[in-house]
């Protein structure tokens, strides 16, 4: 799978379910634990969103926030863990 279409699906699910004003952006960069974008619970729902949109299963120990933390370092750890699972 290419990483834009990785980065698509990631940045419109954060859209989706996360930001209710259609006029704040998310760039690539932007913490979205840090700029309230997402909360803990909402962490929770984009792992469970991740595990079943690439069918993958996170390690305890993957699941630390600067995995998580924004729309790029998401899409590049899906890339790595996908990579490793191919």
């Amino acid at each position: 799978m290419a990483q834009i279409d990785v980065r698509d699906q990631v940045h419109q699910f954060i859209r989706d379910n996360f930001i209710f004003d259609d006029t704040k952006t998310v760039d690539g960069q932007t913490s979205l634990l840090g700029s309230g974008i997402v909360d803990s619970t909402g962490i929770l729902e984009l792992i469970g969103f991740l595990e079943s949109q690439y069918s993958l299963k996170f390690n305890d120990n993957e699941l630390i926030g600067e995995n998580f933390d924004s729309i790029d370092k998401i899409t590049a750890f899906l890339e790595t863990k996908m990579d490793g699972h191919h």
